[in-house]
């Protein structure tokens, strides 16, 4: 940490160890606020979230009274933001897709549409208030059925193409996506069970509804860690080396966890088949769930708040509309297309979840509904199976796609 004085005043400056240092102090400033809150709980917001924008919020009014500035040495941001990305897609496989059935191919095809007019209805109304096209591709897909995650990374890319506030206009937009879908899904769903008069059918307890698989225990040894650890660093290697020779080669904007992902995926189906190494499923989450907040605490408490001054009003007229369609697409479309019935009622407010901010929204949404109506096993497999990995196949080219139209 270096001290120095510049025109804003005071410049503290952090190294990579330092940002790292504030990143995990805020994140466990983050997790203490949520811990004693019912509201953030409700809503799910993740606790580098909450501990990351405090910090932002803080920078902003030291700079803003003249007291100083602060700037952060983000390196370690991306190697953990692939490594995160690269755990999602060891976590997915083929086999997953048959649980679901037609009912989740239906739901995988409506959130694959939710997605292309997310991307649509961000670029059509930052054209029509006049601000930059990638702000609209940012306020989209990128940050709603993205998430927080996606909102960073691809945040990042956009802000290396030399747009101005792209990081803190998509980390801020994915923030009021979690507070919109928390208040539009489980209301809307309840709704419709009322209108419909829908009754739930093959009811199960609570802890029967199968969320994920479950893997066999095991204890953690430094040499399985380093194994894993290993295995990531070769797929992440691979992987960010393709999207860059793919970058140069077609001049084309390819974030590097993209490749990563997909050579993820593509091992962890090839090792399924051929059981080439011993995976632990468990240390797997582990990891990603550390690269994650890490990743996350270090975006947000380097977020630039003031650059959103002038982009403040197309912001929350883009949001608006994306909150408008949502209600409209799952109301009018997937409740249609996914039976009408109470399990379709439930997927509404999963899909609000999702669609909106990320999949653990949708399964408070869900749970919110089904805590007054009764717990049944589809929903649950099919939002979650979508939100985990196979809306990314639809997702990436879109959101690819839109940013290198507007560059």
């Amino acid at each position: 940490m270096n001290f120095s004085i510049n025109e804003l005043g005071l410049l503290m400056n952090f190294n990579m160890v330092g940002t790292l240092a504030i990143g995990l102090v805020s994140l466990y400033i983050g997790l203490y606020i949520k811990n004693h809150s019912s509201f953030f709980n409700k809503f799910g917001i993740p606790a580098p979230v909450i501990g990351g924008i405090i910090f932002a919020v803080v920078h902003l009014i030291i700079r803003q009274v003249g007291i100083g500035t602060i700037e952060y040495d983000t390196t370690l941001q991306s190697p953990f933001m692939v490594a995160f990305f690269t755990t999602i897609g060891i976590g997915s496989s083929v086999a997953a897709l048959k649980k679901g059935g037609k009912l989740l191919i239906i739901f995988w095809v409506l959130s694959g549409i939710m997605t292309l007019m997310q991307t649509v209805i961000g670029v059509s109304v930052a054209r029509a208030t006049g601000i930059n096209p990638l702000f609209g591709v940012l306020a989209g897909s990128v940050s709603m059925s993205g998430g927080h995650g996606s909102a960073g990374a691809f945040g990042s890319t956009v802000e290396a193409m030399g747009v101005i506030g792209a990081s803190t206009m998509a980390l801020s937009s994915a923030t009021f996506g979690l507070l919109a879908g928390g208040l539009l899904g489980a209301p809307l769903a309840l709704y419709l069970i009322r209108k419909h008069k829908l009754v739930a059918q093959n009811v199960v307890g609570k802890d029967d509804i199968n969320l994920k698989d479950e893997f066999q225990k095991r204890d953690i040894t430094a040499d399985e860690l380093l194994k894993h650890i290993a295995v990531l660093a070769i797929i992440m290697m691979v992987g960010t080396s393709m999207s860059s020779f793919l970058a140069k080669s077609l001049n084309f904007a390819l974030p590097g966890y993209v490749g990563a992902m997909f050579i993820a995926i593509i091992f962890n189906n090839l090792n399924i088949k051929f059981n080439w190494i011993d995976m632990n499923r468990n240390l797997i989450d582990i990891i990603g769930v550390t690269s994650l907040n890490i990743f996350l605490s270090m975006a947000l408490i380097s977020l630039r708040l003031w650059e959103l001054a002038s982009l403040a009003i197309p912001m929350i007229v883009i949001l608006m509309c994306q909150v408008v369609f949502m209600a409209l697409f799952t109301t009018f479309v997937v409740f249609r297309a996914m039976g009408k019935d109470y399990d379709a009622a439930v997927m509404v407010s999963g899909m609000c979840g999702s669609g909106l901010g990320a999949t653990t929204n949708a399964m408070l949404n869900m749970g919110e509904v089904s805590e007054r109506h009764g717990y049944t096993a589809n929903p649950y497999l099919i939002v979650t199976l979508t939100g985990a990995f196979l809306i990314d196949i639809f997702q990436m080219p879109v959101i690819i796609t839109a940013i290198n139209m507007f560059k």
